[in-house]
């Protein structure tokens, strides 16, 4: 349980990560407002696990390799602390800005926080795929968001559904975000020095980013047909 000033509770998917989350934790632990730190390890075939437990945050170890959305639910339900912060296992020492994402919440500014990152995803080959999300929000609620595929996102704990985190591979950031806004639900997007391992312009990269157009394209078109697009019909990521 949360005390009175340690009210949020940290949940990171992680698939084999061991060389960079024993530094995100470390700077995770230097927040005040942080209660828990635990990592779920989606199935990893390295030592994420054992980095995790040695720096200190709890540890939720899945059989096998579940992806990002059943890890995260496993996640949630594991904490009980009334604000959650969902980050990714590779942002290091600038995992430290995550507390800025507490505060509006705190503050009954919002509901939830997305955090945005400095203006240079774009240059790192994120163009398409951020232009198709931003349009895609804009086409299903009238709204625009700059933020829309950050991972990095805290939550007033009473708002979360289960059918946010049901989305294909890389459309959850984007469904959900659509739900949210339907939801009426009050969301900030808070600017943070964060930073975390680009995708490169090689033949993996490209195909990363083709995965992402792939599935936030069939979120997109589900919703705008009155269908919602869930990993329960494609499988797993």
């Amino acid at each position: 349980m949360c005390n009175d000033k340690k009210n949020a509770a940290v949940v990171i998917p992680a698939y084999n990560e061991e060389n960079c989350i024993g530094n995100t934790i470390r700077a995770l632990k230097n927040i005040s407002a942080i209660n828990e730190i635990l990592v779920v390890d989606d199935g990893s075939s390295d030592n994420t696990a054992g980095v995790a437990v040695q720096e200190g945050a709890r540890l939720l170890k899945l059989d096998k390799n579940y992806g990002k959305g059943y890890a995260v639910l496993q996640g949630i339900k594991a904490v009980s602390c009334p604000i959650i912060l969902l980050l990714d296992a590779d942002l290091g020492e600038s995992a430290r800005e995550a507390e800025k994402l507490i505060q509006p919440i705190l503050e009954c500014k919002a509901d939830v926080t997305i955090a945005r990152f400095p203006g240079n995803l774009a240059k790192s080959g994120f163009g398409l795929v951020k232009g198709l999300s931003r349009l895609g929000v804009r086409m299903l609620t009238g709204k625009d968001f700059k933020a829309v595929l950050s991972g990095q996102r805290g939550f007033r704990r009473d708002i979360i559904e289960p059918g946010f985190f049901m989305y294909k591979g890389f459309g959850i950031e984007f469904g959900m975000t659509v739900d949210l806004i339907n939801r009426g639900v009050r969301i900030c997007e808070v600017d943070v020095q964060m930073s975390h391992d680009a995708t490169g312009m090689n033949l993996p990269g490209i195909v990363h980013r083709a995965r992402q157009f792939r599935d936030i394209m069939m979120v997109l078109l589900g919703k705008a047909c009155g269908k919602v697009v869930t990993k329960g019909e494609y499988g797993h990521n």
